[in-house]
């Protein structure tokens, strides 16, 4: 696995999804903090390559959360279905359950593209990248 594209990705994610002061809410239990101390939660988990990548599947979450509570996927699916809906929710669980295999090179693209995005944002928020 391609750790940069991991690392872009969860830093996009997390300043994505924080306000201009790098403050970010855990969308399981509600903590707030610096995204710089939150992970990258993933509703269906990494493992899951199809889904690894997908926008709707990763937010901002508390390291207790996503740690040591396993995700709290129950709380994590009705945060989901309230912001895309239980359609889309439901495609997404069928495309995590199939199988993608990414090449170097894509993994290569994701990570550029990634790092790209999340300076655009850091840039815009005035967010220092960590």
């Amino acid at each position: 696995m391609n750790s940069n594209a991991d690392k872009w990705f969860s830093i996009y994610t997390r300043l994505k999804n924080c306000d201009e002061n790098g403050i970010g809410t855990c969308v399981t239990c509600g903590k707030m903090q610096h995204v710089k101390h939150q992970h990258c939660g993933h509703y269906i988990g990494r493992q899951h390559m199809a889904t690894r990548f997908d926008e709707m599947n990763a937010g901002i979450q508390c390291v207790n959360c996503n740690s040591f509570n396993e995700g709290r996927k129950d709380v994590y699916e009705k945060y989901l279905i309230e912001k895309h809906g239980k359609q889309n929710i439901d495609l997404l669980k069928l495309r995590g359950k199939s199988t993608k295999h990414f090449s170097k090179f894509e993994l290569g693209q994701i990570a550029k593209y990634y790092k790209s995005e999340a300076e655009k944002l850091a840039k815009v928020k005035q967010i220092k990248i960590w």
